[in-house]
């Protein structure tokens, strides 16, 4: 393992966070300020409880994975797409780095990155509502791998997109409706019959229900089902990401 190599990548993808601090967490921070004032306070305040707990707390933890699934392919989509523009990236592939030490670096950045915001908009929630997070280490770990597994998909989408407008594609056409769709603002088990057994095909779904449950011990599908859904979608980016160094796809022309 060549830890410098892998060092000196962490530490330029942190320093390009600073250098974009507006764009990387003032402005994620203020979106999300204002859902809980809309959808906390103004409409939250007019909402009976769910499952016991307040609308406005019960909503933080779907804008929390809202932000980190966001942030995460953000981070990581632009991190590895800007060398291939550039055409460093023919460098970075003839150095002394091996693919593992690449993902590592590149993914970890993203990945840090995306779990400060999220501890950073977890605060700033408790501005606004009470919070309690009942399962603090249960927390952490759907953070955790969360983050990991959208940086893998954000590394994934940089490698396959040709254009600038390609790295929005997925997270707005997919990602961002899906989390919407995934029980951010209401819990499915409010859903009629049908839909709410069309709820269940929406992998999003499960990254929320656990990630809530670690707050208030509720959750809309049982939490060993949520984790299990978070590994299979981890292994799936690290096979992707495995295929795409293995045959060279979008990165030998």
């Amino acid at each position: 393992m060549n830890g410098y190599a892998v060092r000196v990548i962490y530490r330029q993808e942190m320093a390009r966070t600073l250098r974009t601090i507006m764009q990387s967490v003032i402005s994620p921070v203020i979106s999300t300020s204002l859902y809980f004032i809309v959808f906390g306070a103004a409409i939250g305040s007019r909402m009976q409880d769910v499952g016991g707990v307040s609308y406005g707390a019960f909503i933080v933890p779907g804008l929390i994975m809202l932000s980190l699934l966001t942030q995460s392919i953000s981070n990581a989509s632009f991190g590895i797409y800007f060398p291939k523009f550039t055409g460093t990236i023919y460098e970075l592939l003839s150095a002394p780095v091996s693919f593992l030490e690449i993902v590592l670096s590149y993914v970890g950045a993203a990945a840090s990155k995306s779990v400060a915001l999220g501890l950073i908009i977890l605060a700033t929630a408790g501005l606004f509502v009470p919070l309690r997070v009942e399962h603090p280490l249960w927390m952490v770990a759907f953070l955790l791998l969360t983050a990991v597994t959208f940086s893998l998909v954000g590394f994934i989408i940089g490698i396959w997109a040709d254009g600038f407008e390609k790295l929005q594609v997925v997270p707005l056409l997919i990602i961002t409706p899906l989390t919407f769709l995934g029980g951010s603002f209401y819990s499915i088990d409010m859903l009629p019959g049908v839909w709410h057994t069309v709820a269940l095909f929406n992998p999003v779904v499960y990254l929320i229900s656990g990630f809530r449950w670690s707050f208030y011990g509720t959750a809309d599908v049982g939490v060993g089902l949520s984790l299990a859904m978070t590994l299979v979608f981890l292994g799936i980016a690290l096979a992707v990401v495995a295929w795409i160094f293995r045959t060279g796809y979008r990165l030998r022309n």
